[in-house]
């Protein structure tokens, strides 16, 4: 009847726009059924649940053989790890497994075979879980004894396909690559040739004493090549020339032309490269998701037009606004967008819409999120009033900034004099002194603010409620500390008491004190420009972070397979008799024997081990650690690894740094150009913050789908019929 065919109607509009809001597809069934199981698939509790699973199969590695589950990272000191029994994980694997089961079932049957059947993720989705299932069949058969596991290097699979705007950044660096590799073959053949120049320049001579350099760095092609990857990360400098610098000093015009060249204009030259193509890539990505977006408003309004209600005599397609109220009233959307297109709505003076005025409603999606703060309290005292405007001026905020500095240099000062002092020998007495005088000023000032501004006021800003927590902590300190040890005296140095000592408690509250000094932040535009900025990329960036994880994880648990065995518990001695062996190390000097009881024995410290590598852009540890490791598997008799141990690490090298953190710099320069023309082209507003998205990054130059564009592609949905 009518009736059904218009509750279809109004279901099938509710869909689509959630799926503009989400930017998803709308290429998926649109009956009745189908579309209650859509909705559920998407509702909260589906995505809650499917997210818990993918990070459960992440964490297993935590616990998995070799168990991460110790106090202490040395292997020479710490109890046999717990390891779980055979089953017990995988059976955590086998629930994971059906719920993914579920999951790619749900999405395959929601977009259709004919789709199914173009869509290269579902597939790769479904083949990750047989190839995960097989692998757990062989695992269990054989009692869990093997140390490879495929599907644990699989895993973060799930993570990648879960994610639409992962995908989407995936993509983008991948069509990015075919112009990075034009700068990374120039950069293979300016170390192949100073490779060869290094090799006949610091060939072997007659005289052995003379041949350190060859000795150390250039005995063969293989070194040759490690010595100079190593230098065009900077980590061996200056040591790989130290040995020819000592010779003749000339030899120093050979290594200072190939860091020239490789890190000052080659690695440059990728990073620029990268941003200006990344950047290209990824607004093509933003511009899509918009079209989706417009296809999703304008699907609404086509199925919309097509209730019973609309009226027949109307040369064009309209929607009555009682419909989209309807509509409106079941999607699940941003409350503040949907009170505006409420609004919107009331105040038009027409019953019927057209697609221009409908699209235009929905344009309230793509605004930036402003948030109001509340006004301020009204006093009718004459007395309050002048409180009011005198502690919620601005410049009693910086009285506070300059209290707070005061406060710090304090601190240092009695650092400063008490840095060789025994225990026994240090009196607390004016570092507590000061501290309680400090914090009750904090409190003070906290009250009066909240007394000019409101309570509600003095909430709604980041930096008073960051402000405010900070010295309810330090009150709270501060008061235990008195009850505990008493006021300040001269003297003031009673035995331990409770869980801290006084020092242990002075200490606490003063580095709360040093953190909270971070709220001059706010006042000093430039530096809050830059924070948040770092605060934007943290919030929006999210699938960047998710890469990073992914190759995090597939890494560690590649070096873990590869070298988990490499490096056992010797012992004091057995390490101090094989160290000699590494004073031929370009690095020798600063190396730590207690690294090699942290490499690649569980998940946890491979992760250590992968983290030093974003230690710095131009200092990055992880050839070091590969040549240290190396070194040590050959000391070990593990030849075989050991030849090819150098590909894992220079592959690590290659992603990370030459690909991933200058992605990751593009980003950051293309956030803050965007918040630096905006800042320029607007004055800032005291009671208003603007809240930027990535898709609103590009928002300016991104170019609107033409009505042409959007009919074409909605009647070459595979699952909706229009009318017209």
């Amino acid at each position: 009847g009518s009736g059904a065919d218009n509750d279809l109607y109004i279901n099938q509009a509710v869909v689509f726009i959630e799926d503009a809001i989400q930017y998803r597809s709308i290429n998926h069934r649109v009956d009745s059924k189908s579309i209650w199981l859509y909705r559920w698939y998407y509702s909260r509790t589906c995505q809650w649940i499917l997210s818990l699973t993918i990070t459960i199969i992440l964490a297993l590695a935590f616990i998995e053989k070799p168990s991460s589950l110790t106090v202490t990272s040395d292997v020479r000191y710490r109890p046999p790890a717990w390891n779980p029994p055979c089953g017990l994980t995988e059976s955590i694997e086998l629930l994971c497994f059906l719920v993914f089961i579920v999951d790619v079932s749900v999405k395959s049957y929601l977009i259709g075979w004919e789709e199914f059947w173009k869509n290269k993720w579902l597939m790769a989705y479904i083949l990750t879980l047989i190839v995960s299932l097989t692998d757990w069949i062989v695992s269990l058969s054989l009692f869990c004894p093997e140390a490879v596991r495929i599907r644990r290097i699989l895993r973060p699979f799930f993570l990648l396909q879960n994610s639409s705007m992962m995908k989407k950044t995936l993509k983008s660096i991948n069509s990015t690559l075919p112009e990075m590799a034009s700068v990374v073959l120039l950069l293979a053949v300016h170390l192949s040739l100073f490779t060869m120049f290094a090799m006949l320049l610091f060939a072997r001579t007659k005289d052995g004493q003379q041949d350190k350099e060859w000795v150390r760095y250039f005995r063969n092609l293989p070194d040759s090549l490690t010595s100079l990857l190593v230098l065009l990360t900077t980590a061996n400098n200056p040591d790989v020339m130290i040995p020819a610098y000592s010779k003749n000093r000339a030899y120093s015009i050979f290594f200072i032309l190939f860091t020239v060249l490789g890190n000052l204009f080659l690695m440059n030259l990728l990073t620029a490269i990268i941003y200006n193509q990344f950047r290209g890539y990824l607004l093509k990505s933003v511009q899509s998701s918009l079209f989706r977006r417009r296809l999703g408003i304008r699907a609404a309004f086509e199925v919309l037009s097509s209730l019973k209600e609309t009226p027949a005599t109307a040369q064009q397609s309209c929607v009555s606004t009682g419909a989209l109220r309807r509509v409106l009233q079941k999607v699940e959307m941003d409350y503040r967008c949907k009170q505006a297109i409420m609004r919107s709505l009331k105040m038009c003076s027409c019953d019927q819409l057209s697609a221009a005025q409908f699209q235009k409603l929905f344009e309230e999606l793509d605004k930036d999120a402003i948030k109001q703060h509340p006004p301020s309290p009204e006093y009718q005292s004459n007395f309050m009033q002048k409180m009011q405007f005198a502690f919620g001026h601005p410049y009693f905020g910086y009285l506070g900034n300059v209290v707070a500095l005061a406060n710090i240099v304090s601190i240092c000062v009695v650092l400063v004099m008490d840095a060789d002092k025994q225990p026994s020998e240090r009196d607390d007495f004016f570092l507590g002194a000061i501290n309680c005088f400090f914090i009750l000023y904090y409190l003070l000032e906290m009250l009066l603010k909240i007394l000019a501004m409101g309570l509600k006021r003095y909430l709604s800003y980041p930096s008073n409620r960051f402000d405010g927590l900070l010295t309810v902590i330090l009150l709270v300190l501060e008061i235990a500390t008195f009850s505990v040890y008493g006021f300040p005296h001269p003297g003031w140095r009673p035995e331990f008491v409770g869980l801290l000592s006084l020092w242990d408690m002075v200490r606490l509250v003063n580095m709360l004190i040093v953190f909270r000094f971070l709220r001059i932040i706010p006042n000093m535009k430039f530096m809050a420009l830059v924070v948040t900025t770092l605060l934007d990329l943290v919030k929006n960036l999210r699938a960047f972070a998710g890469i990073l994880v992914v190759v995090f994880y597939a890494f560690a648990i590649t070096g873990i397979m590869l070298f988990k065995d490499a490096v056992g518990p010797l012992g004091n001695t057995s390490i101090l008799s094989i160290l000699p062996c590494f004073c031929t190390l370009s690095c020798a000097s600063t190396f730590d024997h207690k690294f090699l009881f942290l490499l690649f024995q569980t998940f946890f410290y491979i992760k250590k081990v992968v983290v030093l590598s974003f230690k710095e852009k131009c200092d990055f540890m992880a050839l070091f650690q590969a040549e240290v490791i190396c070194h040590l598997l050959y000391l070990l008799s593990v030849h075989l690894i050991c030849r090819w141990a150098n590909i894992y690490f220079v592959a690590w090298w290659l992603i990370s740094s030459v690909i991933w953190v200058n992605l990751f710099i593009a980003l950051l320069l293309e956030n803050f150009i965007h918040k630096w023309d905006r800042r320029c082209h607007r004055e800032p507003l005291s009671d208003i913050e603007y809240q930027r998205t990535v898709e609103l990054m590009f928002r300016d130059v991104l170019e609107e789908p033409t009505e042409e564009e959007l009919m074409e592609k909605l009647h070459q949905h595979p699952h909706l019929q229009l009318c017209r």
